[in-house]
C-alpha cells in the first residue's frame, strides 16, 4: 500500500476513464480519495497529462506530487486511439454531442475507396480543430462561440498521423486504430475522412488505448483505484 509520502514524492497513475466523465471529474474524484483515505494535504499537486472528452473512454495519465513536472513531457508523446466513424452523416460537433445536421449519399463507397482514403491522411496533415472544442479564440473557448450560434474562423494546424488502420468495415460504420501526435482531433479526422470520400462522417465511438509506452491494459478504473487505497 502506497503512503502519503509516496504520492507526494510522485506517482504516475494509469486510469481507465469511463464514458461520460470529464477528465476533471476523474482527477477530482482521485484527489478527494487521496485526501480522505491516505491523508494527503488538501492542496497537494495532482493533474492529468491530456484531456479526454466526456464521450471518449480510455487511458488517462494522472500525475501526483513532484511528478506533475512530467505532465508536459507526457502530453507530447504519441497517442493511440480506437473507435468508429459513422459514414453518410455529419454533426456540428463531429461526434454524438450534437444531433445529425446533414445526411449524404454513400452508395459509392467501397473497401477500395476507404483504403485509398486512409493513405491520404498518413504523415503530416493540416487539420482544423472542431468548433465544439476547448481551444480559445480571443479569450473565449470555441464551444462557447458554437453554443451561442456565433461563426468564428478557425486556423488549421499541423498534426501527424503515424499509423491509420481500418479494423472493421460494416457500412455505415468503419472501425479504426490511429496513432497520432499531440494535438490531433480524432473528431476532425472523422469529419475530414468523410469529405475526402465525398460524403459525410462523424465519430460515434472513441477510446484512447496508449500514450507513449503507457497502455490502457495496465490501467485501473476509478473504483479500483479507490479500493487500492484501503488495502
Amino acid at each position: 500500500m502506497k503512503t502519503a509520502e509516496d504520492f507526494l514524492n510522485g506517482q504516475i497513475i494509469l486510469i481507465d476513464k469511463p464514458l461520460h466523465w470529464t477528465s476533471f471529474q476523474a482527477v477530482n474524484k482521485m484527489k478527494y480519495a487521496l485526501i480522505n483515505k491516505v491523508g494527503l494535504p488538501k492542496k497537494f499537486k495532482i493533474g492529468h497529462a491530456g484531456t479526454l472528452d466526456p464521450l471518449a473512454s480510455g487511458l488517462l495519465l494522472v500525475c501526483t506530487g513532484k511528478f506533475t513536472k512530467k505532465i508536459t513531457e507526457l502530453q507530447g508523446q504519441a497517442k493511440e486511439y480506437t473507435g468508429t466513424f459513422y459514414i453518410g452523416a455529419t454533426t456540428p460537433s463531429y461526434d454524438l454531442e450534437t444531433e445529425i445536421d446533414q445526411t449524404f449519399d454513400s452508395s459509392h463507397i467501397d473497401e477500395k475507396l476507404i483504403y485509398e482514403t486512409v493513405n491520404q491522411f498518413l504523415g503530416e496533415i493540416d487539420q482544423k480543430p472542431p468548433i465544439f472544442s476547448a481551444i480559445k479564440k480571443e479569450g473565449v473557448r470555441l464551444y462557447e462561440h458554437a453554443r451561442a450560434g456565433e461563426t468564428v474562423e478557425i486556423a488549421s494546424r499541423k498534426t501527424t498521423i503515424h499509423e491509420f488502420e481500418i479494423t472493421r468495415i460494416a457500412l455505415p460504420e468503419i472501425d479504426f486504430r490511429v496513432v497520432c501526435s499531440k494535438g490531433t482531433y480524432i473528431r476532425s479526422l472523422a469529419y475530414d475522412f468523410g469529405i475526402a470520400m465525398k460524403t459525410g462522417s462523424h465519430l460515434t465511438v472513441l477510446r484512447r488505448t496508449k500514450i507513449g509506452d503507457y497502455d490502457v491494459n495496465n490501467a485501473v478504473d476509478i473504483t479500483m483505484f479507490e479500493q487500492s487505497l484501503l488495502q
